[in-house]
C-alpha cells in the first residue's frame, strides 16, 4: 500500500508540473508525455496480444504514438479541421498495417521461419501474415490512437470553429484537466463504495472486485464531486471565459456519461488480462502495476470528450 501510495504522489506531482507548464510555458510538454504514455502502454498491449497468441509487429506498435502525436500537433497548427486530423491519424495506422503485411508477403523465408518457430501448421504463410497485419493494427488503434485524442484536447483551441473564440483560449486547460479528473474520480470512489458497501458483483467472471455498488457510487461521485470542481473553478477568474460559456447541467451530464465510459474502459482492460492470462499489463508502476493498468480509462474518456466538446461546440 506504502509503495502504491508513493506512485500515486509522483503520478500527481507530476501532472501538477505540467498543468503548470501548460499555463506558463507551452502546451506541447503534455504533448510529448502523452506520446511517451502512448508508448509505453502501446509496448504491454504488444505483449498482451503475444500472451493471446496473436501474433504482431512490436516495432510498428511501438513506432506509431511518435507518428500520431507528431502528426496530430502539425495538423492542429496548419489548422487542418480536425476530421482531416484524426484521418490522417488513421490513415498512418492503415499504412503501417499494408507495409506489414508487404513485408511478411516480400520476407516469406522470415515469415515461414516465424511460423515454424509458433509452430503453426494450419495457416498458408500469406494469412498468417495478413493475421499478423491486423493484430499490429489493433495495437496501435488500443491503446494507440485513442489514447492520443488527448494530444487534440490538449489544442482543442485551435479547432477553427466559429464560437471557439468565446472561451478566450482556456477550453483546452478545462478540458485536460477533466480528463484526468472523471476517471480518477470514478475509479477512487468506486473502490471506496465497494468496499464500504460490498454487495452483487458487476462483472465477476471479468473483474471479480468490482461491485454494482461501486460502480454506481464512483459515478453520482464522480458527478458530484466534478460540480464542486466546476464551481470552485468559476470563482477563478482565469476560468471564466469556460464556465460563462457552458452551463453546469450541460456540463454534469457530460461528466455523468464519461464515468461509465471510464469503467467501461477499466472493465475491458480487465477483460484484455484475462484473455492474457495475466494479472498486470506490465510492472512499470510500482504499486499499480503496468502503463495499461493505470490509463485504461483515459482510453475512452478522451475520444468521448473530444466528441462531446465537439457537439456542444457546433450545438
Amino acid at each position: 500500500m506504502k509503495t502504491r501510495l508513493l506512485t500515486s504522489l509522483c503520478i500527481v506531482l507530476t501532472l501538477a508540473l505540467l498543468f503548470v507548464l501548460e499555463v506558463y510555458v507551452s502546451a506541447y510538454f503534455f504533448d510529448v508525455f502523452f506520446m511517451v504514455i502512448a508508448t509505453i502502454a502501446a509496448y504491454e498491449m504488444s505483449l498482451l496480444l503475444t500472451r493471446m497468441g496473436r501474433a504482431n509487429n512490436t516495432i510498428l506498435i511501438l513506432t506509431y504514438p511518435a507518428f500520431v502525436a507528431t502528426a496530430s500537433v502539425l495538423g492542429m497548427y496548419f489548422g487542418l479541421n480536425i476530421g482531416y486530423v484524426l484521418l490522417i491519424d488513421l490513415a498512418i495506422g492503415v499504412l503501417m498495417f499494408a507495409l506489414s503485411f508487404l513485408w511478411g508477403i516480400i520476407f516469406k523465408k522470415s515469415t515461414l521461419n516465424e511460423m515454424r518457430i509458433r509452430d503453426i501448421k494450419d495457416q498458408k504463410f500469406v494469412k498468417f501474415s495478413f493475421k499478423k497485419s491486423f493484430n499490429t493494427f489493433l495495437g496501435m488503434i488500443y491503446p494507440s490512437f485513442l489514447l492520443l485524442t488527448m494530444v487534440l484536447l490538449n489544442h482543442f483551441d485551435e479547432i477553427g470553429f466559429g464560437n471557439i473564440a468565446a472561451f478566450d483560449g482556456k477550453f483546452s486547460l478545462f478540458i485536460i484537466l477533466f480528463t484526468f479528473l472523471i476517471p480518477m474520480f470514478t475509479d477512487s470512489f468506486a473502490m471506496l463504495c465497494g468496499m464500504v458497501i460490498g454487495g452483487k458483483k458487476l462483472v465477476p467472471k471479468i473483474s471479480p472486485n468490482k461491485t454494482i455498488s461501486g460502480a454506481i457510487g464512483g459515478t453520482l461521485f464522480c458527478v458530484l464531486i466534478s460540480a464542486c470542481v466546476y464551481l470552485i473553478l468559476g470563482a477563478i477568474d482565469y476560468f471564466n471565459p469556460v464556465i460563462n460559456n457552458i452551463a453546469i447541467w450541460e456540463f454534469l451530464i457530460i461528466v455523468f456519461i464519461g464515468s461509465i465510459i471510464a469503467q467501461a474502459g477499466d472493465i475491458f482492460e480487465s477483460f484484455l488480462k484475462r484473455k492474457a492470462a495475466v494479472k498486470d499489463s506490465g510492472k512499470i508502476l510500482p504499486g499499480h502495476g503496468g502503463m495499461l493498468d493505470r490509463i485504461d480509462s483515459y482510453i475512452y474518456v478522451a475520444p468521448y470528450l473530444l466528441l462531446a466538446f465537439i457537439c456542444f461546440i457546433l450545438i
